[in-house]
Parts: structure tokens; C-alpha cells; sequence
């Protein structure tokens, strides 16, 4: 679980390294499309024999994937990757406290909004605020696809749902990233260090994920999740130099507090 956190935060860390050769709308289409090429290849999955009501959520899937990874992209052009990873949590927080009916949830979710009014322009100016709002809607985009994945878990066998999610959102984010990038995305060597990108932030943390969930209790899986904005900190700063203030720090810090406690409380089942 740790190997998949770190490999996704170099992934983004990676992509950002890139920016200033391909734009963060460029990237993310490299980074799903190319996901998208090697997970069909590897899952082989069938593009008929589906119920009309499957494909309409493959569709919506398939977006909420492609607009989640395109605002996490330009959120991180202009924040640091470890305050945006936390003010991404929003999501997966919130979605957690519609489905949930203990008070204990309402006092994590509020202890991490106090975590995202330090993150906020308002109380920490140095941060970008367009980049706040990019990461915020990240995490609108996420908790979207936490809800609409727990229904492709069971349309979809295995990995078939995510390769063909994956396409759609590829093919979804095609006219974007073409009318922001154009030609520069058929350099080889951005195309292989989109390839890098898209292994590293995508399929390799999506193979590891299946395998620690298959070994240990979703609550404790949800409970080394909380870790990744720090992960996300570290790796940004060894690679990028971004460095964080106290206060961000201290914000970070409620956040990853708020999503350990909502996972720590979970029954704990376990995925075979």
C-alpha cells in the first residue's frame, strides 16, 4: 500500500516536472490514454454484451475519472502536490459522512474542514487560488467516482470496468488535450515519459492496491490512504523543492487525522 501511494505521488510529481514541455491538459491525456492502452491490453476487456444501463455508467464513470485527473493536474501547475492531495480528501470525506449515520463522521469530516479553511487564500495567501478551487472540485470529481465505483464493481468483472473506464475517459479528454498541446504530444520523448507517467500515477498503484486489498481489512487500507498526502509532501519536496509553511503543514496534518478516523471506525471487512 505504501509502494502504491509513493508510486503515485512520483507519477504526479513527474508530470509536473513536465509542465512547462506539456501543459497539465496534455499531460493528464497522456497520462489516461496511455493507462487506458496498457490495461485493455492487459485485462482484454469485452466491448459488447453489456446492458444499455452498464454503458451509461461506463460513460459517467469514464468522465468522472477524466475530470478528476484533469483538475488534480491543473490544480498541481499552480499549489504544492501535498496541499493538493489533502484538499483533494474533500471528496472521499464527504462521500464518507452521506453514508454514514455515527456522529464520530461528522467530527472527523469537521476536523478536516478546519484543515481546508487554513488551506484556503483566505487564511494562507501564497496559495494560488484558482489551484485551491481546481483541487477542490478534484475532490468533488472523486468522491463521484468513489460512489459510481462501488456500482461498476458490480456491472464489470475484475479489472474490465476500470480498462474500459479508462478508454472512455481517454477518448473524453482526446479534444482537450489536442486543442491545448497539439503536435507536442507526439514528441517520443514526451510520449515515453507520458508512458512513465501514466504507469507510475496509474497502473502500477491500481495493481499493488488490488493486492493489499486481497491481504488486509479495508478499514486499515483506508487508514494508510490518510497517509498519502504526507507521502505526496515528501516526494514533492526531494524532487520539486516545494516547501510547505507551518500552518500548511498543521493543515495537512487535521486532514490526514480526519480520513485515518473515518477509516479506523469502519466494520472491518475484508476484500478476497
Amino acid at each position: 500500500m505504501i509502494a502504491a501511494m509513493a508510486s503515485t505521488q512520483l507519477g504526479s510529481t513527474l508530470a509536473k516536472s513536465l509542465f512547462s514541455q506539456v501543459g497539465p491538459l496534455g499531460m493528464v491525456l497522456l497520462r489516461v490514454g496511455l493507462s487506458a492502452i496498457v490495461l485493455v491490453a492487459w485485462c482484454r476487456p469485452r466491448w459488447r454484451g453489456h446492458r444499455p444501463s452498464d454503458y451509461r455508467l461506463l460513460i459517467a464513470f469514464g468522465l468522472s475519472l477524466a475530470v478528476m485527473n484533469a483538475l488534480f493536474y491543473c490544480a498541481i501547475a499552480r499549489i504544492p502536490i501535498g496541499v493538493a492531495v489533502a484538499l483533494e480528501f474533500s471528496g472521499p470525506l464527504t462521500v464518507a459522512l452521506l453514508h454514514s449515520r455515527r456522529w464520530i463522521d461528522g467530527l472527523w469530516v469537521a476536523l478536516a474542514a478546519v484543515g481546508i479553511v487554513l488551506l484556503s487564500p483566505l487564511n494562507t495567501p501564497s496559495l494560488d487560488t484558482w489551484g485551491v478551487v481546481f483541487a477542490l472540485l478534484a475532490g468533488v470529481a472523486w468522491g463521484s467516482y468513489i460512489v459510481l465505483s462501488a456500482r461498476m464493481g458490480q456491472a464489470f468483472r475484475g479489472g474490465e470496468g476500470l480498462a474500459l473506464s479508462m478508454a472512455v475517459g481517454a477518448l473524453l479528454l482526446l479534444p482537450v488535450g489536442i486543442l491545448a498541446e497539439g503536435r507536442s504530444l507526439l514528441s517520443p520523448t514526451i510520449l515515453l515519459l507520458g508512458l512513465g507517467v501514466a504507469m507510475l500515477a496509474s497502473t502500477l498503484p491500481y495493481s499493488l492496491e488490488m493486492t493489499a486489498l486481497r491481504r488486509m481489512p479495508v478499514n486499515v487500507f483506508g487508514v494508510l490512504m490518510s497517509l498519502e498526502p504526507a507521502i505526496a509532501a515528501v516526494i514533492s519536496f526531494l524532487w520539486l523543492g516545494e516547501t510547505l509553511t507551518l500552518a500548511m503543514v498543521a493543515a495537512i496534518g487535521l486532514v490526514m487525522v480526519a480520513a485515518a478516523g473515518v477509516s479506523l471506525f469502519q466494520p472491518a471487512a475484508k476484500v478476497v
